[in-house]
């Protein structure tokens, strides 16, 4: 019935998959830290760029 479930007798054929998983988790952090610190860096940019013009229309 569940013919299209491969579970394999010899466990060691799990280990490219677990690798595999493993990198492109640690891919996946990394890309998400360096998005965090570029949104980071955006914000303090367009906070910078907002007070110079909340200055400059203050009278």
């Amino acid at each position: 019935m569940m013919e299209f479930l491969y579970f394999p007798e010899d466990k060691s054929e799990y280990f490219p998959a677990v690798i595999t998983l493993l990198i492109f988790i640690v891919l996946a952090a990394v890309a998400m830290i360096f998005i965090i610190k570029a949104s980071q860096k955006e914000e303090k940019k367009t906070d910078q760029i907002y007070q110079e013009e909340k200055q400059n229309h203050d009278y």
